[in-house]
């Protein structure tokens, strides 16, 4: 499937998942910080590092004969994994149907579309994104999953998911040219995060594993849902992927302060994503001042900001 490098050697515009920077934030972490470097995954063809599980599920899934050109998949979607596997779909030869809510960015129904989706808008009622909406999401796509032709992409259960980030992971070893002491990030269904560690584990290194979630759905320490517009985490009280014996510590974020921080993030240091990515800096800067000179903290630049600017975090 995909190179070690993270490219990958297949059709067209397949070849241009993967191999993005990684840069060091020289204005917003305080003095006497650890260093802080982030993967800035905006590159990829969507925008996100969600092309990188979208190649990897779907070209096995048409290795393994589960799916043909001319069938659909289908998955329910925040966007940006719908837009990676609407991306790859096409590539492919296949047909992609997203379940999507108004609770998400309005950017990334048109990003679906524009590769070629068929996308099915639930209502969220407020514009915040809940367990119970989300529980919506899934019951309408699993149900039109068992139509004749049609194919569950399974972001929260197929073993592809995760493997599709191990390329992300050594990359950043070969990138740091050495260990990072810690490795943090938000957690959706813990996918990237434990993906991530173990392409890096891989490469003979073995860093501090730090999850992160909003404090407004701080689902893993507390259990307790809750409405928040961090959109891509805070999904599930179980991420079906994450190990939660691998973990140091998981750190919780206020999404206005994510918020904030992906503000300055595009205006001091050129980096400009949405709020996964503001979460992942503030948690990783934590770090950093916890840990002091002589360390590295890694964490993830998720996507692109040009898939917010009709949001609420631009405007």
């Amino acid at each position: 499937m995909g190179d070690p490098s993270g490219g990958h050697s297949g059709d067209g515009g397949l070849a241009a998942i993967g191999r993005t920077p990684l840069v060091r934030l020289e204005h917003v972490v305080p003095d006497g910080a650890a260093e802080v470097w982030v993967k800035v995954e905006g590159g990829n063809p969507t925008g996100s590092y969600k092309d990188r599980m979208a190649v990897s599920v779907l070209t096995a899934a048409v290795e393994r004969g589960e799916v043909s050109p001319g069938d659909t998949v289908v998955e329910y979607t925040g966007g940006s994994t719908g837009t990676a596997l609407a991306f790859v779909a096409g590539v492919l030869g296949l047909g992609f149907t997203a379940v999507f809510s108004d609770a998400f960015s309005d950017s990334k129904r048109q990003a679906m579309e524009a590769f070629g989706a068929t996308v099915l808008v639930e209502p969220s009622g407020d514009g915040t994104i809940t367990t119970r909406l989300l529980e919506r999401m899934r019951e309408r796509a699993l149900a039109l999953a068992d139509a004749p032709g049609a194919f569950y992409a399974d972001q929260f259960g197929s073993s592809d998911v995760p493997r599709g980030y191990h390329p992300m992971g050594a990359e950043i070893a070969a990138q740091l040219g050495g260990a990072p002491d810690v490795l943090c990030m938000a957690v959706g269904t813990g996918g990237a995060l434990m993906g991530t560690l173990a392409g890096i584990r891989a490469s003979g290194v073995d860093p501090a594993l730090v999850a992160v979630e909003p404090a407004e759905a701080a689902l893993l320490t507390t259990g307790v849902p809750g409405a928040h517009r961090v959109e891509g985490v805070a999904v599930t009280t179980n991420p079906p992927f994450l190990d939660r014996s691998a973990l140091r510590e998981v750190r919780t974020i206020e999404q206005d302060r994510a918020f904030e921080m992906c503000r300055t993030l595009a205006r001091t240091e050129g980096v400009f994503g949405g709020g996964s990515t503001g979460l992942n800096v503030c948690a990783a800067i934590d770090e950093a001042v916890a840990l002091g000179p002589g360390h590295r903290v890694v964490t993830v630049a998720c996507d692109t900001g040009l898939k917010y600017l009709g949001g609420h975090i631009y405007s």
